[in-house]
This record gives structure tokens, sequence and C-alpha cells, in this order.
């Protein structure tokens, strides 16, 4: 999803560091960290865990009331209950803090099977080489052409 405006056709090729610094960091041979998981906030875990296993073929190692993990091939998604949480909401007006781009190779045809699993179609589709769909938590996600990411 990119809180760009619509007719922004920027690719993850397009999106590399600008100043030198940046750059610099980029390039740096010793990372900081490793991403391992990301962790998403849910009124329930089951349909959340039940929902990206799903989508992204990932098995669900653990599974509780309160929490539940997807191990994937390189970094994991956990899914936490919060008894108050509140969905995102969509369209943002550019305030939202993340969103997972997914990569595809038939748009239409994963945004369908998504919806199968539980996702929704919102109305406002801010581009056309994504499609932005919500999870059952109201997460807003990207389904992209595989071919943009190289």
């Amino acid at each position: 999803m990119n809180t760009a405006p619509a007719d922004d056709t920027t690719t993850p090729a397009d999106a590399a560091p600008q100043d030198a610094a940046s750059q610099e960091a980029a390039s740096s041979p010793d990372p900081v960290a490793r991403l391992a998981m990301m962790t998403l906030d849910a009124a329930e875990t089951a349909p959340m865990a039940a929902f990206w296993h799903g989508v992204l073929g990932w098995p669900i190692s653990y599974q509780d009331e309160d929490y539940a993990m997807l191990t994937g091939p390189s970094s994991a998604l956990g899914i936490g209950r919060i008894p108050d949480f509140q969905p995102p909401a969509w369209p943002d007006a550019g305030i939202k803090q993340y969103h997972l781009d997914l990569a595809v190779t038939d748009l239409e045809a994963a945004a369908a099977r998504c919806v199968e699993l539980g996702a929704t179609r919102p109305a406002q589709q801010p581009g056309s080489t994504w499609i932005v769909l919500l999870d059952p938590a109201g997460h807003p996600f990207c389904l992209t052409d595989a071919s943009a990411w190289g």
C-alpha cells in the first residue's frame, strides 16, 4: 500500500535511499539486526492465524486465545490478542503506521483467494499496480505484482 498520490508509479527499485548517508547505511556489510518476527494486534487470534496461514502457507506453530505464531522461511508472523482492539481505518488519511506488501503472480486471482479466506476488498483503491485488502482484523495489506520486485 502506498500513501503517495494514486498516479505514483514508484516500484521497489525506485525506492532506494536518496542521500549519501542513507545510501552508505543501506550498503553496510554488517547489519544491526535481522527481522525475526512482525506481530499484528487483533481481537481474536484464531481467525487471524487461519487467514494468514491460508494466504502465506506458513504453518501455525503456536496458538492459544492470547497469541498465535506462524513460522515462515526466514521470519515469523505473530498475532497478539488485545481485548480492546480497534481496527485501523481505511482509507486512512495518511496516518497508517505500516502494512505488508505481498508479491503475487496474478493480482486478481490472489485477491479473490484472499477474499475467500476472509479478507475484505475496500472500494478505495489508491493505485493501479497493487490491490489493497483488509485482513480479518482490519489491517490493510497490499498485493503487488511479483515481477516488480525483481
